[in-house]
């Protein structure tokens, strides 16, 4: 695996740290503060491509490799201070464009993709319940018969995007003999469909600007042609996304590691203690250098699983060990970001107090630090 960037990718990455920079990271703070998501940030973001990055071209899509998907979002997290819009950002590429384009029917990718793609439409995954997280074989959403469609009923909860959200793929069970394999099926159901609600509004600690809240189902009626990949094939379409989550939503924390970095060892050089920088402590210097281990392994991992999305049969296993590396780093970096700057870095006035907020999060969704290694351990025939 060589991971040297084409020119193409060089262009591609320095362009999205440009726009990220100029556009995006401007009134991150008080986005945050207000707990405000920006539709206008997400149509510009539509404009130079980013909600459809791999999708074909015929759909509205960039049509770029995983691998090349995973250095954009790189490059999104490096450049963009507001952690919640690239949150969501990759929720809706990730979770519900990609399955959309890997899993939908022609009539369903021409009738969704362009407008997820451009920016005009916001898509949700939903598959959480308030019984069932991590365990997704407890799911107690049902889609039972009626005539030549079915009736949804249930409430989804700690939906990412779901208060904003125009296109769902929600999971039901369809048939609860087979439970979560074979008896779960995926549906695409719109914002307006009668007995579809967007629930309560959650208050959250980091992640302000990136919406998330409960789903509502009451006896929705979907056509057969709200079926994303086979009745009963919802667990492949999870399965899948979740791939694909793992690995290129977790490129983007690898961005804003980079910049943590960054931020550290600028501080570092510019305050001093004891007549002399900081970066001269011993202690202080490691830290720092344990941060730098810790980006290039992380980024390392990642470029993997992304290759490996596109070359092998399955990368599950990659992107489990991507996540759980790439999450746990975050954390331990924004902290020691926080620690090296001192009592400025308890400060809202730095910044690095909202990016170790924002971190917090990353042990959690996509499946936590302990799901990812009970995946790891399967995988090796434990």
């Amino acid at each position: 695996m060589d991971f040297s960037f084409t020119d193409e990718q060089k262009l591609l990455r320095d362009n999205i740290v440009r726009f990220a920079r100029d556009v995006l990271s401007p009134g991150a703070a008080e986005r945050d503060r207000n707990q405000e998501f920006s539709r206008d940030l997400w149509r510009k973001c539509g404009e130079i491509g980013i909600q459809g990055l791999p999708v074909p071209q015929q759909y509205g899509g960039s049509a770029v490799d995983p691998l090349t998907c995973a250095i954009a979002l790189e490059a999104l997290g490096y450049g963009c201070r507001d952690g919640g819009l690239v949150f969501s950002l990759c929720a809706h590429l990730l979770s519900c464009v990609v399955p959309l384009w890997q899993h939908g029917n022609e009539e369903q990718k021409r009738r969704y993709l362009p407008g997820l793609c451009n920016g005009e439409l916001v898509g949700v995954h939903a598959i959480t319940e308030p019984g069932s997280g991590s365990d997704a074989f407890a799911l107690r959403t049902r889609a039972e018969a009626d005539g030549d469609g079915f009736r949804l009923n249930g409430t989804k909860t700690f939906i990412s995007n779901g208060p904003v959200a125009d296109v769902v793929i929600v999971f039901a069970l369809t048939d609860p003999q087979k439970g979560y394999h074979g008896g779960v099926t995926a549906f695409l159901v719109e914002r307006g469909t009668a007995g579809f609600s967007a629930g309560r509004k959650f208050d959250k600690l980091g992640l302000r600007s990136s919406p998330i809240g409960e789903l509502v189902f009451t006896n929705v009626y979907v056509s057969r042609e709200a079926i994303l990949g086979g009745i009963g094939g919802g667990s492949r379409v999870f399965g899948a996304a979740m791939d694909w989550e793992r690995t290129c939503l977790f490129a983007s924390h690898v961005g804003a590691m980079e910049r943590l970095l960054e931020t550290a060892i600028s501080y570092a050089r510019t305050r001093s203690q004891f007549k002399q920088p900081i970066g001269k402590f011993q202690a202080v210097g490691h830290r720092i250098a344990d941060m730098k281990v810790q980006l290039e392994a992380a980024r390392l991992l990642v470029y993997q699983a992304a290759w490996r999305l596109e070359h092998v049969r399955t990368a599950s296993m990659d992107a489990a060990i991507a996540k759980l590396f790439v999450s746990e780093s975050l954390v331990q970096s924004a902290l020691s970001t926080v620690q090296v700057h001192g009592g400025y870095g308890f400060m809202t006035e730095y910044e690095v107090e909202r990016a170790l907020r924002d971190a917090i999060g990353s042990t959690l969704y996509s499946g936590t630090s302990e799901m990812q290694r009970n995946i790891i351990a399967r995988w090796l025939g434990l």
